[in-house]
């Protein structure tokens, strides 16, 4: 990686308990404030943050292995972006793209159109948030077809609207009494190979196996002449960071294309560096019909795009895609920069190397010790599954007490998982060597202390 400079020291220093006084006194207002079903993982209050580091109210600065969930790949302040973001705020911030068009918009649209898999020709169009992403490549891939079902897969995350909490699969916090949600949305089951089955043989349960039980569902329960989509991640995000066997994905983005229904694969946690690709449907070498992105797209800017075949999106009526502020100016001046800057630093080239340098450490303690089940991920997308020992029951007390360990020594780590089990590691992708090991440090020292 080319050398990035920082604004602010790279280093862990703790002056305060966590939360310190201003955080708690920050607290107190926001209960009077804030509505109750917006909580936050942390207790602390950001002030200030900058490359891998996070300075919270009370001058207490942490390693962030969270990234805003894999959103500051660049950087939290990445100084091409803040450049950018300024420059096109002192020209103008908000025209309307369906008003008054502009070339940042069509910029942006133009590398996606050549990053994403595949080398068809393809069309872009820009929205807000991941979820509104997902919503509109459904609307088009329905548009497309003339079909109405739609296929999500067991510990799918999609968003939190309501097509996208159809297609999300954990009830607790995300659906539980939003409904009714969008009909003609089918669940089948995934590839999870910590948690699968062994063939009557012993022999694993193969990607191309896992693919063929999904599409038996799919042909006996919903019928191929139905079905308008699949909408899959390459790698679940929320679910578990669950890697699906080899073979799987390309099996059923076959099928779909043998069956003229659309694959949507959702990058927006997984696209744009973060797993050592530009998109993770590369490891395998999938194309897919339409892609979603969303997160570190922008450097924390928001933005999202469907990315797909020229013919689908054309196809769709003048008028029938859009919003108000999809595409801000603002947000795509932040794109290109940022585009620019994981171009230009090699931000998949440093994402393999964080990948192998923590998988190196982190398969050590699953030798260890007997809550770690599993370390898996790809690239700067790594996860850690904790069972109770002797077997692969959940273990969500022990996460718990690792994240909560971790937050007390001034390390941020993500939780998910559909069974609340897993620890992910998300750092941005402009993360030092240095600063990198001294997190996974306090990772290894608070994962011995939950397993004694």
């Amino acid at each position: 990686m080319s050398t990035l400079q920082y604004r602010l020291p790279q280093k862990r220093c703790l002056v305060t308990e966590l939360p310190g006084p201003k955080s708690t006194a920050l607290a107190a207002r926001r209960r009077a404030a804030v509505g109750a079903g917006v909580t936050s993982v942390l207790p602390i209050y950001v002030a200030d943050a900058d490359g891998a580091v996070v300075v919270d109210v009370d001058g207490n600065s942490l390693i962030d292995l969270g990234a805003g969930i894999a959103v500051t790949s660049v950087g939290a302040s990445n100084p091409a972006v803040v450049a950018a973001v300024q420059q096109q705020v002192a020209r103008f911030t908000h025209t309307c793209f369906m008003i008054a068009p502009y070339e940042s918009y069509v910029a942006v649209a133009e590398r996606l159109d050549a990053l994403t898999p595949g080398d068809h020709e393809k069309r872009t169009v820009l929205f807000n948030s991941g979820a509104e992403a997902v919503e509109n490549a459904v609307k088009i891939a329905r548009h497309a077809t003339g079909r109405d079902a739609v296929v999500a897969v067991d510990h799918a995350y999609h968003g939190r609207t309501n097509l996208a909490l159809a297609l999300t699969a954990k009830s607790m916090p995300y659906k539980s009494g939003f409904g009714p949600f969008s009909p003609e949305v089918y669940r089948v089951p995934t590839s999870y190979p910590y948690r699968e089955g062994l063939n009557v043989d012993g022999s694993p349960f193969t990607g191309e196996q896992a693919a063929e039980r999904a599409i038996s569902i799919i042909e006996k329960q919903i019928g191929a002449d139905n079905l308008a989509a699949i909408v899959i991640e390459p790698i679940q995000g929320e679910g578990g960071f669950i890697v699906p066997a080899e073979g799987f994905l390309p099996a059923l983005a076959r099928w779909a294309r043998a069956n003229d229904v659309i694959f949507i694969a959702d990058e927006i946690q997984t696209g744009l560096c973060r797993t050592g690709a530009w998109f993770a449907s590369e490891h395998e070498g999938v194309v897919p019909d339409l892609t979603t992105t969303a997160k570190a797209i922008a450097g924390g800017m928001p933005l999202s795009a469907v990315t797909g075949r020229a013919e689908l999106i054309d196809g769709v009526h003048p008028g029938g895609l859009g919003g108000t502020f999809g595409g801000n100016p603002v947000a795509c001046a932040a794109a290109l920069a940022t585009l620019d800057q994981m171009e230009t630093l090699d931000l998949a080239g440093r994402a393999r190397a964080i990948g192998e340098t923590i998988s190196k450490r982190l398969q050590v303690l699953a030798t260890e010790l007997a809550i770690v089940g599993d370390v898996r991920g790809r690239g700067a997308m790594m996860a850690v599954e904790f069972v109770e020992p002797g077997g692969r029951m959940p273990n969500p007390a022990a996460t718990g007490k690792v994240a909560a360990a971790m937050l007390r020594a001034g390390v941020i780590v993500l939780r998910c998982g559909t069974y609340g089990n897993v620890i992910r590691l998300l750092p941005p992708l402009v993360i030092s060597d240095d600063l990198l090991a001294e997190a996974l440090t306090v990772f290894e020292d608070a994962v011995r202390s939950a397993a004694a």
